[in-house]
């Protein structure tokens, strides 16, 4: 399966058109010797953009070792920050497919209300809609057998001593 990777030029001490105009034709010369299957030029604001689509990425890095495009490499207008070659489509292509959306910072984000200070239970009186039902009298009874969890872990023993039995 063919793979997209990208050449972006910055315009730097000279425009990266004109880089396009003195190089371009020789970088695509020396993609056709890797079996090039398809390229596209993009002219944007700020440089120029040379998509090509390949067989595999050992195409891809002959083509990179090619003596041509290594000097055409070598000749960007800003040679320090106005070059990037990368795989995938470049300059302002899209992604490949939709964001994930992201969580809200702080467990949502908005501030959860203050706890009010309520009654104890026994003090309140007790609705007559939320009388003791045959379900709740079940559910207050298992609660009442299980004992609360204690706090601490109960304290460990150590292990019985090993006794040979085969001597």
């Amino acid at each position: 399966m063919a793979e997209w990777f990208s050449i972006e030029v910055v315009d730097g001490t000279s425009s990266a058109r004109a880089w396009r105009e003195a190089y371009g034709d020789a970088v695509v010369a020396a993609a056709h010797t890797e079996g090039v299957s398809g390229w596209e030029w993009h002219e944007l604001g700020w440089g120029v953009v040379l998509e090509v689509e390949l067989p595999d990425e050992f195409a891809w890095a002959r083509l990179l070792g090619a003596a041509a495009v290594r000097a055409a490499l070598d000749a960007v207008p800003d040679p320090v920050h106005g070059l990037s070659v990368h795989r995938g489509r470049g300059g302002s292509a899209g992604v490949a497919g939709p964001r994930r959306p992201r969580p809200h910072a702080g467990a949502g984000a908005v501030a959860l209300p203050e706890p009010v200070d309520r009654e104890p239970p026994a003090a309140r009186a007790v609705r007559p809609d939320r009388a003791l039902t045959p379900h709740r009298a079940a559910s207050t009874a298992m609660a009442a057998l299980w004992p609360p969890m204690p706090l601490t872990p109960p304290p460990r023993r150590a292990p019985a001593p090993h006794t040979n039995r085969l001597a």
